[in-house]
């Protein structure tokens, strides 16, 4: 919460294969230790992969599988009177993508080894278990929306 007004939007450019900037997004999101040529290399081998195994346009699945992650509730926690309360709002546009791509990135990374070698692999699998609605990045959005009705009581303590 910076003292002098609202800070500005950083403004990021659009991947240069597919000219999309949720690509671009995904791509600055998985990167480690600054190294964006590798990741960019692990992303495009990501949707190579998916693109091979549903025979359709990779670009669309990637979209249509972060509309399925993307929460439309989320639980914030207001301390009343000494109590904790852990009241529902509604996620913003922009908090919605980015918990949508930090899930997809952390949930692929935590795919066990055995079956898949590769981070293309893994991401891609992700991408394609989403886009189906299964997989565990649509458990996490679910487990988040199920708390956050359980909790629809306190609703009226939103500020």
């Amino acid at each position: 919460m910076p003292r002098k007004g609202r800070v500005k939007k950083r403004i990021i450019l659009p991947d240069p294969v597919y000219g999309s900037v949720l690509v671009s997004q995904l791509i600055n999101r998985s990167m480690r230790d600054g190294k964006k040529s590798i990741t960019q290399k692990q992303v495009y081998k990501a949707f190579e992969i998916v693109k091979k195994e549903t025979k359709k346009d990779p670009l669309i699945i990637f979209e249509q599988a972060l509309d399925n992650i993307k929460p439309k509730v989320e639980v914030k926690t207001r301390r009343i009177g000494g109590a904790s309360y852990q009241v529902p709002v509604p996620v913003s546009g922009a908090r919605q993508l980015s918990l949508a791509i930090r899930w997809l990135i952390n949930f692929s990374r935590k795919k066990s080894n055995s079956q898949y070698h590769s981070f293309a692999e893994k991401l891609a699998s992700e991408i394609i278990d989403t886009h189906k609605n299964e997989g565990v990045t649509i458990q996490k959005r679910q487990e988040i929306e199920k708390i956050a009705e359980a909790n629809k009581a306190f609703a009226h303590l939103r500020w």
